[in-house]
């Protein structure tokens, strides 16, 4: 049995490869009704901060993984020392758990990265250089926790947030890209490793809104140079599961890691229909040590789009895209959370498929706009 923490759902879309691969979940969920306890019966709502939650989850598990990285990292020891199979281990996961810590990890090893520095006074982020990015260095995603300093006032916000809530700040350059990239990798505890295709991701204010896979026209020399600084930050960290190295492909043609993830991640969405084994199923397969599914792509293109929330009357009324979509699009894959819709929060993603990059584009965008309400019967 695999005890997950985190009701959201990436937990949620490991069901389907458990149930087909015959592995029990178990589940806890942060509230009743959560995206993953929907599918998985054996759940439990509580606490992810409380230890002996924790150990109520895990008892009689194999193996714990996790749907996000904000377990305490103290937790996770305490789970290690009393025999669990934590995966990944608590000396991986604060890579992804602290922005700092990745940091300087990712400079131990060499990889290119933008510059950085961690700072905590207006004077310090004058010194390093204005424009930059400023970061809280915990607890920050989809574009929480992040702010963009052209000036020195522009600063104040992320120095206040800081000093109310204790949370350190790191400061970054702010890199002229051309565009993101995301490299995502399987890594098993016997070492056995495979590297998905790149994948270009379009952010918009922090949030993942598509994702194609591959990376149209990214060379052959940047794609093997991300999968190999994947899979070595991979092996370095001691990784087990799913990495996500969140790559800037600059517009001098190379390559800086921008942010890891050690878990499902919504840049490899795409694989659920788009690849020969999904990040889904490989996350299981890699945290019980079984061999790994190939990662190569089933076409030569997919597309994987986000549906976003838009307003609070869509509530109740998400469902109701099916007939347009599916009749447009027999195609199509929808894949819906269960989640009750809030303006910007992501309740699920579509997949486009096949041969004609445009075509995948115009199919799956059109999709996620019709069930996000933004589209009318006219559109056909």
């Amino acid at each position: 049995m695999v005890a997950v923490v985190g009701g959201g759902q990436l937990a949620r879309m490991m069901a389907e490869p458990a149930a087909a691969l015959g592995i029990p979940l178990r589940l806890l969920a942060e509230a009743p009704g959560a995206s993953a306890a929907q599918v998985i019966p054996d759940h439990a709502v509580g606490d992810y901060t409380d230890l002996a939650t924790l150990r109520r989850l895990v008892a009689g598990c194999r193996v714990v993984t996790f749907d996000h990285e904000h377990v305490p990292t103290g937790h996770l020891h305490a789970l290690e020392d009393a025999g669990v199979a934590v995966r990944p281990g608590p000396g991986a996961l604060v890579h992804a758990q602290d922005k700092a810590v990745m940091r300087e990890a990712v400079a131990r090893l060499r990889l290119p990265q933008p510059r950085f520095r961690a700072v905590g006074s207006l004077p310090e982020v004058v010194a390093f250089g204005l424009p930059c990015v400023l970061k809280a260095s915990r607890g920050g995603y989809d574009g929480k926790g992040v702010w963009f300093v052209r000036t020195p006032e522009e600063a104040e916000p992320a120095l206040e947030a800081s000093a109310l809530t204790g949370v350190p700040l790191l400061v970054e350059e702010l890199v002229d890209f051309r565009r993101e990239l995301s490299a995502l990798v399987a890594r098993s505890p016997s070492g056995q490793a495979a590297a998905y295709p790149v994948v270009e991701s379009v952010q918009r204010d922090g949030i993942c809104h598509e994702v194609v896979a591959p990376a149209p026209g990214l060379s052959k020399r940047l794609a093997t140079s991300a999968q190999e600084l994947a899979l070595r930050l991979a092996r370095e960290l001691d990784v087990t599961g799913i990495l996500a190295v969140e790559l800037f492909e600059t517009t001098d043609d190379r390559i800086l890691v921008n942010e890891l993830a050690m878990r499902p991640h919504n840049t490899g969405h795409w694989s659920q229909d788009g690849a020969v084994t999904s990040q889904f199923e490989n996350h299981l397969r890699a945290v019980l040590d079984l061999p790994l599914g190939t990662p190569v792509a089933r076409a030569p293109w997919t597309v994987m789009v986000n549906i976003l929330g838009r307003t609070s009357e869509q509530v109740g009324h998400l469902y109701d895209g099916y007939p347009h979509a599916l009749a447009r699009d027999p195609r199509l894959r929808v894949h819906l959370y269960g989640k009750e819709l809030r303006p910007g929060r992501k309740v699920g993603h579509v997949n486009a498929y096949g041969d004609d990059l445009q075509e995948c584009l115009e199919r799956a965008r059109h999709a996620a706009a019709w069930f996000a309400g933004e589209l009318g019967d006219e559109s056909e």
